[in-house]
């Protein structure tokens, strides 16, 4: 009941935004609405491994990127309300309304128990994150909608070409459910070769989401124009629909012979995103692309931790975690650097730490957390990814990982230095608006939460990624 309360409140405060375009009502709904998405994973938490309404179980992967939606979904309102703050009250309308809805269809597509339910809640991110895509209303901003749109239906139609193969696997009345607790029973009797086809439409499909190769390059736009608080939502929550979609699917395949064709293909992705963001990181000339590039990075390497298995299952998932809040952070300060700055382009920026020092700090933490150099978390998951390929003797993977980790590393840790220490090379760039320094109190918070977890995982955290991982093979 609390769930079907939920959505049928979070649909008619998104509607409700668009009629009545008074930003004092908006900014009030869309605050309320934060604290129902909050009272929502509370909720989750407290049924764990419940089922309701019969489409939507708490799993325990559901409910932990639930909790990173909630969290995240505070900051985003934050920085979001300065963003549109001077924007007409139609377009402040919409764009709250749009923001409503994403944050509604993520949540559905977390804890969706079935393969038809994430595919309708997909489509629907889709929808909600075009409008907030082409907020700007710039010529670059409607192209990288209309490609996103593009792309991401293409990708949810292969997506759908999938779902019907893994309907071919399944009999009688299952067929227009396919639950995954239905597929579960029936994935290691099918026939291995609709699993393989299956699993490749459903992967290159949702890659769109997660913004894996091959499929990356609509997403790399997407982030670039997008306002910098939806990129923090499109490189991390977002992103992280696609990896649930593609993780739900891989662990019903799992215990079927075709889970070394899987790893393969999860692995060679993984490796070709990482040498896709390190070569285009050397050569990064926007900031925000840098990010963007970098999100592929990770997901990268979450792929890789999949593939290789073992314990890199455990570093996976905490690496999707800690990723969330790093890069969030960083798009948010990224948005702040665009004030004090006037641009996005590289060449034009520099001389940041004197111009806000508060501001520079955080990139200079950001940079530390993304890069996984102590104490950042995502050390912790880098180092454990690398523990599994030396347990299980991918020695060939280890050493084309680390060789373009250093080229990211490179990369990321240049172009961020020349922000904050050097001159910039177009001497015309002028300050263009102060930043209070408040304002960014909550990446400071973010990347202490990041730094924390490298010194002290909470039991309630390894406890959730263990179960999780518990059913894969070992």
């Amino acid at each position: 009941m609390f769930l079907l309360l939920f959505f049928i409140l979070s649909i008619s405060i998104a509607l409700s935004m668009v009629l009545h375009k008074n930003k004092t009502i908006v900014k009030a709904m869309t605050i309320i609405f934060g604290f129902m998405e909050l009272a929502l994973a509370i909720y989750c938490w407290l049924h764990v491994g419940e089922t309701k309404l019969e489409y939507f179980t708490f799993d325990k992967l559901g409910v932990l990127l639930l909790s990173i939606l909630s969290l995240l979904s505070f900051t985003t309102i934050y920085h979001g309300f300065i963003y549109v703050k001077d924007e007409t009250p139609k377009r402040y309308a919409i764009y709250h309304s749009a923001l409503v809805a994403l944050i509604v269809a993520m949540s559905g597509a977390y804890l969706a128990n079935g393969m038809i339910a994430v595919w309708i809640f997909v489509e629907a991110t889709t929808l909600a994150v075009a409008a907030l895509i082409y907020h700007d209303r710039t010529a670059l901003s409607l192209e990288a909608t209309w490609k996103y749109f593009f792309v991401c239906s293409i990708g949810i139609a292969l997506a759908y070409i999938g779902i019907m193969f893994l309907g071919l696997t399944v009999n009688g009345n299952r067929i227009l459910q396919l639950s995954f607790d239905s597929l579960s029973q029936t994935a290691i009797q099918a026939n291995p070769l609709y699993l393989k086809i299956a699993f490749i439409f459903i992967f290159v499909g949702y890659s769109t989401k997660m913004g894996l190769f091959p499929m990356h390059t609509v997403t790399i736009d997407a982030h670039t124009v997008s306002p910098p608080p939806i990129s923090a939502f499109i490189s991390t929550t977002l992103m992280n629909v696609g990896f649930i979609a593609i993780f739900r699917v891989y662990t019903l395949f799992s215990s079927t012979v075709i889970l070394t064709f899987m790893n393969n293909l999860l692995i060679l992705s993984g490796i070709l995103s990482l040498l896709i963001a390190s070569g285009y990181m050397l050569k990064a000339k926007h900031n925000k692309r840098m990010l963007a590039y970098s999100s592929l990075e990770n997901m990268g390497i979450v792929a890789i931790a999949i593939g290789v298995g073992g314990i890199g299952y455990y570093a996976a998932i905490l690496h999707i975690v800690l990723h969330s809040l790093t890069k969030a952070g960083l798009f948010y300060q990224m948005g702040q650097s665009y004030k004090v700055m006037g641009t996005y382009q590289l060449d034009d920026s520099g001389n940041y730490l004197k111009l806000y020092p508060a501001g520079a700090i955080v990139l200079m933490l950001g940079l530390i957390c993304i890069t996984a150099i102590p104490p950042s978390g995502l050390f912790i998951s880098e180092f454990l990814l690398l523990k599994a390929m030396v347990n299980n003797g991918n020695y060939f993977y280890l050493i084309i990982t680390a060789i373009l980790l250093c080229f990211v590393l490179y990369a990321l840790t240049t172009r961020v230095m020349h922000i904050l220490f050097s001159q910039p090379r177009n001497p015309e760039i002028v300050t263009t608006k102060s930043i209070n320094p408040i304002q960014t109190i909550s990446q400071y918070i973010l990347f202490g939460i990041v730094i924390y977890i490298c010194f002290n995982q909470p039991a309630v955290l390894v406890d959730f990624i263990n179960g999780i991982v518990q059913g894969l093979p070992k």
